[in-house]
């Protein structure tokens, strides 16, 4: 069996429960949308072709159940882990002698598809499948998979990638690879080399990326979801082939995509294709979800810190802006300053209804593939390393059950409201003792980090984003990690700038008036207009007074009224702040402010607020910043 590069290794499903606040969020999740889609949404209803009926049946059912599996098994949820069952029956069911399963035919309504043939809507359920296997451990998962993979390799040259699935073709390399990890069958290399070749060549793209300003026409190379998916293809690459050259397409990749068209919230826009830096362009939220599994998947392949802080960023950040607080509706598309919702043109590619609250804004796809990202950064949130210890990723609340060192079995046990609060707890309870390494993950905003095990202070020399505590580890040792987070101002375009703390992005909560645009059985379309003024600048020698809630995190964080934690600061109104086709404009560089009171301010974390401004105009000349190494 070759020796494929990977750093960590990826828990089995199931193996980490999500616990505290964020145990919540999959719990709000499962009552709202994501649990109860099929009843009210016909895309992915009784009539789906991927349960048997003449309905939906390219990409829909799959990617709603590639979320919904997950977050069932994860909660442990039978009603919802039945509902997952029956897609995995079915598929299990419909295979045919030649490997092929699936629809007899494709029914979609997008018209980009070649419905004889398509690869693309396989290789989202070849991750359901795998998911299964790893929560189930079912004995017919590998079988089916190696028969499919056989079906692939006979008729992958006749039939190759195209489309979609050329520009995602690292989703079925990563099937292509777990099979291998389980079988050790060496033919399956030789595929993989033959569906890498297939790909598009996303390896070039992001090494010398060539898409500087906001595109304005079709390109698979440009598509938002698309990039979020193509960037961990040079990762995919490297687990096979150990090149640098595709290690340094990742960092040159993420360094491009930020540089010429990222937002504040830690993705880049994309409404639909690339779309520049400006805070009122959108971003799609499939593309929120994927880029944070790729992320999920390149901190395994290269066991590298950067990866966990952008899949924080993204993950507490990006992905509870755009869905609503009960998980009854999410857009298309966001805007890091988001004064409005409604139906009116943009200077987008996305229809005048992308922003909307609503079931299913500008397209379906969203709604079909926005189920994963809580549960899947659950199931990454802890990784096991080369030489049988354990890495953190990231340090929100969860239960890990796994085996360390020669076998042995641990249960680690993570509380702390991380990242509401800066102090992490790390409890062990161990079977005997066991000699292995914790890799902790030591975020690039935390100047100043400090770990004490069972009260002793240990001395962190963080590499590569890890610092490594190797030794003989106990039932009951106890870890406490303090990552001390300082209030940041983050330089933007035009000097507009952006608040952080910690993992966290603050913005100003606009007041929001909802209003109803459509109304159905459950989930509704909304309007949200502003009832609150929006057009303020941050004075640039504002101090940031931080009030962190002595009350315990309510069951939803993600809620402007009830945010755990706030921010003070100083501002004005900026009298010359227009709108522009709909949106808030670009934030003046010469902010018109005369005449015009200071104003104390209160910050909120940007995935709280619906409305806000996220990306302010300076007001005076902005203070020199020391900049930590």
């Amino acid at each position: 069996m070759s020796k494929l590069h990977e750093a960590f290794k990826a828990l089995p499903l199931g193996s980490i429960k999500a616990e505290g606040w964020l145990y919540n969020q999959l719990r709000i999740q499962a009552d709202g949308l994501s649990g109860h889609l099929e009843e009210h949404w016909e895309d992915v209803g009784p009539n789906n072709g991927w349960i048997g009926g003449n309905g939906e049946s390219w990409e829909r059912g799959p990617y709603y159940v590639d979320g919904l599996l997950p977050l069932a098994y994860i909660l442990g949820d039978e009603k919802l882990i039945a509902k997952a069952n029956r897609w995995v029956e079915w598929s299990l069911a419909s295979q045919q002698e030649n490997g092929s399963f699936g629809p007899a035919r494709i029914e979609t309504v997008n018209n980009d598809v070649d419905k004889q043939h398509d690869w693309w809507h396989f290789m989202i359920m070849l991750k359901v499948m795998t998911q299964f296997e790893e929560a189930t451990g079912d004995e017919r998962i590998v079988p089916f998979l190696s028969k499919f993979l056989g079906y692939v390799r006979a008729t992958i040259e006749e039939i190759p990638l195209s489309g979609w699935a050329k520009s995602r073709g690292s989703e079925m390399l990563l099937c292509i690879l777990w099979v291998y990890k389980k079988t050790g069958d060496n033919e399956l290399l030789k595929l993989a080399d033959i569906v890498a070749g297939q790909t598009l060549d996303w390896t070039d793209i992001f090494h010398d990326f060539p898409f500087w300003r906001k595109v304005e026409q079709w390109d698979w190379r440009t598509h938002v979801v698309n990039v979020a998916m193509g960037i961990k293809t040079p990762g995919i690459l490297y687990e096979l082939f150990g090149e640098e050259l595709q290690r340094d397409a990742v960092h040159r990749g993420i360094d491009s995509l930020m540089t010429y068209h990222g937002q504040a919230h830690g993705m880049f826009s994309g409404d639909e294709w690339l779309s520049g830096t400006h805070p009122s362009q959108g971003v799609e939220l499939c593309a929120v979800v994927e880029y944070m599994y790729s992320m999920e998947q390149l901190t395994r392949i290269f066991g590298e810190g950067r990866f966990g802080d952008i899949l924080e960023k993204v993950a507490f950040n990006a992905l509870p802006a755009t869905i609503s607080k009960d998980w009854s509706s999410h857009q298309y598309d966001q805007q890091v300053n988001q004064m409005m919702c409604n139906v009116a043109p943009r200077n987008w590619s996305n229809g005048a209804d992308a922003n909307l609250f609503g079931l299913e804004p500008n397209f379906g796809c969203c709604t079909a593939n926005m189920h994963q990202g809580w549960p899947k950064l659950v199931s990454h949130l802890w990784m096991t390393d080369a030489s049988g210890g354990l890495a953190a990723v990231s340090y929100a609340p969860c239960h890990v059950k796994t085996h360390v060192a020669g076998g042995d079995a641990i249960e680690v046990r993570v509380s702390g409201e991380y990242p509401f609060r800066d102090s992490v707890s790390i409890a062990l309870s161990l079977d005997r003792a066991a000699t292995f390494g914790i890799s902790l993950r030591v975020p690039e905003w935390c100047a100043e980090p400090s770990l004490l095990v069972n009260g002793e202070r240990v001395v962190l020399e963080p590499m590569n984003g890890y610092a490594k505590i190797e030794r003989e580890w106990n039932s009951g040792d106890k870890l406490l990690l303090q990552l001390p987070m300082e209030v940041r101002t983050v330089s933007r375009n035009l000097y507009a700038i952006s608040v952080e703390r910690g993992p966290l992005v603050y913005a100003l909560p606009i007041a929001e008036n909802w209003q109803l645009l459509r109304e159905r059985e459950r989930f509704h379309d909304w309007e949200v207009y502003p009832a609150s003024a929006w057009k303020y600048g941050l004075l640039a020698d504002t101090d940031f007074e931080v009030t962190v809630s002595s009350e315990a995190i309510p069951y939803q964080p993600f809620d402007a009224s009830a945010a755990p934690v706030r921010l003070k600061a100083r501002g004005k109104l900026v009298s010359d702040w227009r709108m522009e086709g709909n949106n808030a404009g670009t934030p003046p560089l010469n902010p018109n402010t005369e005449g015009q009171p200071t104003k104390e301010l209160e910050l909120v974390p940007y995935g709280s607020a619906k409305l806000r401004i996220g990306e302010f105009p300076l007001l005076g000349q902005r203070k020199p910043v020391a900049r930590h190494p």
